[in-house]
């Protein structure tokens, strides 16, 4: 019998083993910046030390330079440098926090004209770019799940350990925070490279001897006590503290503070750590559309398979906004190029619960050749996967321990008698003796077994649960013990709009998907003896059209129109496509839920988001004060923003400010001229230029009826941040004196960037 369970612990669970017994208290310090560490210490090694270094590099070379790729190395693995593919990098601003699910954010991404960013390349982040004479010590990446952050570590260490890159560094330490979170004992910060890096011991490591690189890696997977405030200092390597302490110390300076350091996260923990210790903030935001193409004529070697799955990702638009997420083009690639090659039955997925149901029944491996019995227990392990994926996804958990899956009745220890289970859905990687850690390949595949889950909740004959024991489903949902599909789908989409941060967003859409005849047939084989829920597609699509009407953010709304396209219903936007190509949007009096739908056709239309024209929008039936409030997400995401002589008055400015206020702030250029602002309009749209999140370059106010006070308001909000406004056109108002001198007296700021005044 093969242990295909074992290696869905390999592949769907990732796994880390590590040598630390817990304790039950942390403790946390930190201290102040220190400044007088330096970035050019030259390289000493002293005699022995030449080929201990050698045989480090050995060792990571080795451990870094097969991809991951969700997959279990066997056989003859595929080297990094054979499919890498290089990845969107640019400088980032600190802080910026979203709210919304990480999926939506990587849609707002691929809406934005990148020819302003700065791309940095993986082995160039410690090096300053063109007129930056700052020396860079602290590196932090951000990015969403499965985009590329940790590949990219690998990929600097491997071209550092093959002598190709960044050879001013003597030693680099690759220190994940899902393994260091198991370290609760105390110790010094040498004695726990000696634990992770044996060869270690032969070396003395202090600020004098060597230039060494430490790479955090998941700041988002971070347990440890990180308090930046504590007043615990740490100078010596061989004192000994938390982890939390020693990781403090070296973050600000104190230990070792000629060391780099590179922090990788995802964006919702970015701000963990204060931006007065971050010299730099990176983005990868994953594959651009070369890269996308690049990624697929690698990975499948048959070219013109691979035109044809990149067409058909190209035609659905939800897949191909999703490929820039590398996990996804690893997950599409898998599942095209077996259906198209082999030539399976069936229709080729075009929506996401399709592409991962699909996944999920590749990667089990399900066919009718297996016996009953094997079809059973594989049903119940799903399930129980299922239930541990939906647990940690509510308790907003993506990496767990040991104890939590015993909860879900999953032993990784007997997980060789359950066959069939195969590859690529769990992840194993071996480490130390001990501690373990699992979590799921990408978060979406997380998602979509806990959508799984959730679905067969309502089966009645699938007795899921104890009857003695609530399920957690049923408490989160409200629900009894068995329910409609309908009732389950209804309360799913109203926890889903009360979520602050979006984070049930996709495990709806797939929960819908999941609903439908079309993947219903696709899991018969997978889990057997399905109920006879009767299920009333349209009682759900009315149900979410009503909440779209309900509604008053049509932010809120975008995900609901995503959960219309999974379950094939695209009534709304077709609607609102056929005013936009006949032009009649302009003499249309749209409902609530049509100016829903208009934000969702125009933020998902592959036009890249650059220039906003008001224009288009207005007429008799539209005020510029009205559609500029309910387009104000798509504002929000433009780069130029052209309302030239559109009749906006103050109450557009308030929408407009709160453009100018959002974190981050894309906008760039504000057309306003010939609009009768007066001096409450141009008043809220100085606060908006004060806010610091505010980057806009190009703000044009002729003909506005701009007076003096109009002009003290611009002034004060050029000297509170001087720091990005460089043209000003201020031509055709009547300007006193004073409002002339106001700004000139504002000009004479050295800090102040405003190179055109008109």
């Amino acid at each position: 019998m093969n242990s295909c369970l074992y290696y869905l612990c390999c592949c769907l669970l990732y796994y880390t083993q590590f040598h630390s017994e817990r304790s039950n208290s942390l403790e946390s310090g930190c201290v102040s910046m220190k400044s007088d560490w330096s970035m050019e210490r030259p390289v000493q090694l002293e005699g022995g030390h030449t080929s201990t270094l050698s045989t480090f590099k050995s060792k990571l070379l080795k451990k870094f330079e097969c991809p991951y790729e969700g997959t279990v190395t066997q056989g003859n693995p595929t080297l990094l440098n054979e499919i890498y593919t290089e990845l969107y990098i640019t400088e980032s601003e600190s802080g910026e926090i979203s709210n919304e699910h990480e999926v939506r954010q990587i849609e707002t991404q691929s809406r934005r004209a990148a020819t302003e960013d700065t791309q940095i390349k993986c082995n160039d982040l410690f090096r300053p770019l063109p007129r930056q004479d700052k020396a860079i010590r602290t590196v932090l990446t951000k990015g969403v799940a499965g985009i590329g952050k940790t590949v990219s570590v690998q990929k600097f260490i491997v071209d550092w350990a093959e002598e190709k890159e960044n050879q001013d560094v003597q030693l680099i330490f690759p220190l994940p925070f899902r393994e260091l979170n198991l370290m609760d004992k105390k110790t010094s910060l040498s004695d726990l490279l000696h634990i992770f890096f044996p060869e270690t011991k032969e070396m003395e490591i202090s600020s004098d001897e060597y230039k060494v690189l430490f790479i955090f890696d998941g700041l988002d997977e971070c347990r440890l006590s990180l308090d930046f405030q504590s007043n615990v200092r740490l100078c010596d390597v061989s004192e000994s503290a938390s982890v939390g302490e020693l990781l403090m110390n070296l973050i600000v300076g104190n230990l070792l503070p000629s060391a780099l350091i590179w922090i990788t996260s995802r964006p919702a923990a970015a701000d963990l750590i204060p931006s007065a210790c971050v010299h730099r903030v990176t983005e990868v935001r994953g594959f651009n559309e070369p890269q996308k193409e690049e990624y697929f004529r690698k990975r499948i070697s048959d070219q013109s398979l691979a035109d044809t799955i990149i067409s058909h990702l190209k035609s659905s638009r939800s897949l191909h906004i999703m490929c820039h997420i590398p996990v996804f083009c690893w997950i599409s690639a898998t599942v095209l190029e077996k259906m198209l090659s082999e030539a399976e039955t069936g229709e080729i997925p075009k929506t996401l619960t399709q592409m991962y149901t699909h996944f999920l029944i590749i990667q089990t491996n399900i066919t009718q050749e297996k016996d009953y019995e094997t079809k059973v227990k594989d049903k119940d392990m799903i399930l129980r996967l299922g239930k541990l994926a939906f647990e940690q996804l509510v308790k907003g958990n993506l990496i767990f321990y040991e104890e939590d899956l015993r909860e879900c009745g999953i032993d990784v220890t007997e997980a060789s008698v359950y066959s069939g289970l195969c590859t690529q859905i769990f992840g194993e990687k071996s480490g130390l003796n001990q501690g373990k850690i699992f979590c799921f390949v990408h978060l979406t595949i997380q998602e979509h077994l806990a959508a799984l889950y959730a679905h067969f909740f309502t089966n009645k004959n699938i007795n899921l649960f104890e009857k003695t024991k609530e399920s957690l489903l049923s408490k989160i949902l409200n629900l009894r013990k068995y329910v409609s599909l309908s009732e389950l789908h209804q309360r799913a989409v109203d926890e889903a709009l009360q979520s602050k941060n979006g984070h049930l967003d996709l495990f709806l859409r797939f929960l819908l998907g999941l609903s439908l005849e079309s993947n219903q047939t696709l899991l018969q084989e997978l889990l057997t003896r399905r109920g006879s829920c009767s299920y009333n597609k349209e009682e759900t699509v009315q149900y979410i059209k009503q909440k779209i009407r309900d509604n008053r953010s049509p932010e809120k709304s975008i995900n609901l129109f995503h959960c219309l396209n999974e379950l094939g219903d695209d009534s709304l936007m077709k609607e609102i496509q056929d005013y936009l190509t006949s032009k009649k949007i302009r003499e249309t009096r749209l409902s609530s839920s049509q100016w829903s739908a208009l934000v969702y056709v125009l933020l998902t239309s592959e036009q890249e988001m650059d220039v906003f024209v008001l224009k288009k929008f207005i007429g008799s039936k539209n005020t510029a004060d009205e559609v500029i409030w309910k387009l104000l997400p798509v504002i929000k995401e433009s780069r130029s923003v052209q309302l030239y002589d559109c009749g906006v008055t103050d109450k557009g400015c308030v929408a407009l400010t709160s453009a100018l206020r959002s974190n981050p702030s894309h906008l760039r250029e504000l057309n306003l001229s010939k609009n009768n602002l007066g001096v409450s309009g141009v008043k809220l749209l100085s606060d908006g230029l004060k806010d610091p999140h505010c980057k806009l370059e190009t703000l044009q106010l002729s003909d506005c009826r701009v007076t003096d006070e109009g002009c003290a308001a611009l002034a004060s909000a050029l000297r509170s941040n001087p720091s990005h406004l460089k043209e000003l056109n201020l031509a055709r108002n009547k300007l006193q004196v004073t409002g002339v001198n106001l700004l000139s007296d504002a000009l004479k700021d050295p800090h102040c960037k405003l190179k055109k005044l008109r």
